[in-house]
This record gives structure tokens, C-alpha cells and sequence, in this order.
């Protein structure tokens, strides 16, 4: 056989993902029957204490997750929590393995791995009074971070389960008046085809937004700030331009936002460049910037529809609590 062969399977390459705080629950049981069960609980089987040993063992297990899994990344685990707890209902001790990491790709095979130890320990102790055990119910409970935000299991969990993990859902931008500017000369006299506009629309509208507005504009200070202007007297509350934030002559919309004389909001047009960097260097080219006019707070984001998505992700965890402030409901 000649060419080229290429291997069957590969790593996922997360390179060009962005490096957020991600967590994931993930949860399963170990069916003990009435004979075992009892002994657990009581920690007098001859083995010794299963519930220790089980959590011990979900630790290590969280741990080597890449070890076990061929294609699983290795991660930098910065939590790793393994708690067991007896349901008398269903003589059954019921396992969950919490982990955390600031990472390009999730932690839910170091949590699913963790919980699996731990049952497999349990087993391990229990099988010499019970060999009919049944390990079952194994599930990822919810995972949370990166691009996708919180994901809940459609089975959902318990109001202890709740309680004790609080998925961490951003808030909601709950019908906030919102537009959408596109700065660009050759989209706006129909050479060229907006497409960072719409995926911003339809991003703002996915995090409950009402989009009032979507134009498309010639790059410029003029009819930028007049337009702004506008809006924020109209009482929009979020207004997002895409495009003129390079280094072009007629890129010119961080002028046409500082020429509102509202308050600049540095912090997140830093934000903006620093993550941005983690998917491609150019994004310190990038004169990306944020202003407060009067309650509607105005963000200049890169033309490019794939840049202009990136930054929406970026900004979705803080716009609901951003605009709160604005509009003076403190810190939600």
C-alpha cells in the first residue's frame, strides 16, 4: 500500500479554544441490596471502611482520567470532590465526583472517571458478603464553562443536588432593548455581504435580548455617533457595532464612540483583546472599544464574523450583570 496513512483516531485539537473556568458534577449509585447495605453504612465490612476507601479512590480515579482514556486531554485539576451518601429507600449509596480547571476542553470524563472509582471501590469492599451488586444510574450531572455555558442533564437533579452544586448560570439579558450596527463601506453600498451582523443578532436574541435594530452603516465617525445618539435617547440598552475597529484609514469607530463623551468601560475592551489573543495573536491589532452612554452601554467589535461571535461568548457571562448596574440594580 502506498501514500500517506493517517492514524484511525486523534486527540481533538482545542489549541484555538479559549481557556476558561469550567466545572462538571457527574453522578452514579451502587445498588447494594439488604444484606451489604446495612454493612456499609455501618463501615464493618471486612474490608474495612468503604466509604472512605470509595471517596479516596474517586480522587485518584478524577486523576488519571487521561491515563485511562486514550483520547481524553490531560487537565491541570484545580477541585476534585467525591462525596457518598446512603439512600435507605433503594438500599443504594449514591456517588458524585465534582471537578474544576481552567482549561481549553471540559472536565467531564474526570468527573465521570472519579465516579466511576469510586463505585468500582465500593464493589471491590462489598462483593465478599454480596456478589449481586449493580452499579447503575451513572450520568453526567451538569457541566458548566466555556462557549455553551451551563448544561443540565435532561433528567435534571434533586433540590439537594441543586443546593449543594448551584450550576452557575450567567444572567440573562431578559428582553434588554438591544442593536445592532454594521461599519462597513462595502457592505453598506451592497459589495459585499454582511455576516457579522446577523450572528450577533441571532447571539443577543439566544441570551434572551430583544434585538430592535440591525443596519448597516458606512464606516466613519459620521453617521456612527449620530446614530448612537439616537438609540440611547430612544432608551436602548445595548448597542453592539461590528467592523472599523483595525487599523485602516477609514476604520474609525473607537473614534466614533469616543466622540459621545460618555464613560469609557476599559476594563472590557481589555477583556476583549486578552482573551481574544488565546484564539489568534492578531487580536492585539484589534482597537476594540466600550462606552457608557448615558444607560446604554456600546461595545466595538471586530468585523470579522468569526472574531464578532468569539467576543459575543466572551462578553455573554457579564452583559446581564453589566446592565444591572447601568440601570442601577446593583450587583445581580
Amino acid at each position: 500500500m502506498s501514500g500517506e496513512m493517517s492514524a484511525a483516531f486523534h486527540m481533538a485539537d482545542v489549541r484555538d479554544k479559549r481557556i476558561t473556568r469550567r466545572r462538571a458534577v457527574a453522578v452514579g449509585e451502587l445498588l447494594a441490596g439488604p444484606l451489604a447495605y446495612p454493612m456499609i453504612v455501618e463501615r464493618r465490612l471486612p474490608k474495612g471502611d468503604a466509604l472512605v476507601m470509595a471517596e479516596i479512590a474517586g480522587l485518584q480515579g478524577a486523576k488519571m482520567a487521561s491515563a485511562l482514556m486514550p483520547l481524553c486531554h490531560p487537565l491541570p485539576l484545580e477541585l476534585v470532590r467525591v462525596h457518598c451518601a446512603p439512600v435507605p429507600a433503594r438500599h443504594a449509596i449514591r456517588v458524585w465526583c465534582e471537578c474544576a480547571s481552567e482549561a481549553r476542553t471540559g472536565v467531564e470524563m474526570e468527573a465521570l472517571a472519579g465516579v466511576n472509582a469510586a463505585l468500582l471501590t465500593l464493589y471491590d469492599l462489598t462483593k465478599p458478603v454480596e456478589p449481586a451488586l449493580e452499579i447503575g444510574g451513572m450520568r453526567l450531572l451538569f457541566k458548566e464553562g466555556g462557549k455553551r455555558g451551563v448544561w443540565i442533564h435532561p433528567q435534571g437533579m434533586d433540590a439537594q443536588e441543586a443546593e449543594r452544586f448551584a450550576p452557575r448560570a450567567p444572567l440573562q439579558l431578559e428582553g434588554a432593548r438591544s442593536a445592532v450596527l454594521t461599519l462597513s463601506d462595502r457592505a453598506s453600498d451592497g459589495r459585499y455581504e454582511d455576516r457579522s451582523g446577523p450572528v450577533l443578532v441571532e447571539g443577543l436574541q439566544a441570551l434572551g435580548a430583544q434585538v430592535l435594530h440591525a443596519e448597516l452603516l458606512a464606516d466613519g465617525i459620521e453617521p456612527l455617533a449620530s446614530r448612537l445618539r439616537a438609540l440611547a435617547a430612544e432608551g436602548v440598552q445595548l448597542c453592539l457595532c461590528t467592523g472599523g475597529t483595525g487599523l485602516g484609514p477609514r476604520d474609525l469607530t473607537p473614534e466614533a464612540l469616543q466622540s459621545l463623551g460618555g464613560r469609557r468601560v476599559d476594563g472590557l475592551a481589555q477583556m476583549l483583546r486578552a482573551l481574544s489573543a488565546q484564539h489568534t495573536p492578531m487580536a492585539w491589532l484589534s482597537r476594540a472599544e466600550v462606552v457608557q452612554l448615558d444607560g446604554m452601554l456600546v461595545f466595538a467589535l471586530p468585523g470579522n464574523p468569526r472574531a464578532a461571535t468569539q467576543c459575543l461568548e466572551m462578553l455573554a457571562p457579564l452583559l446581564g450583570h453589566a446592565l444591572a448596574m447601568v440601570t442601577g440594580r446593583g450587583h445581580a
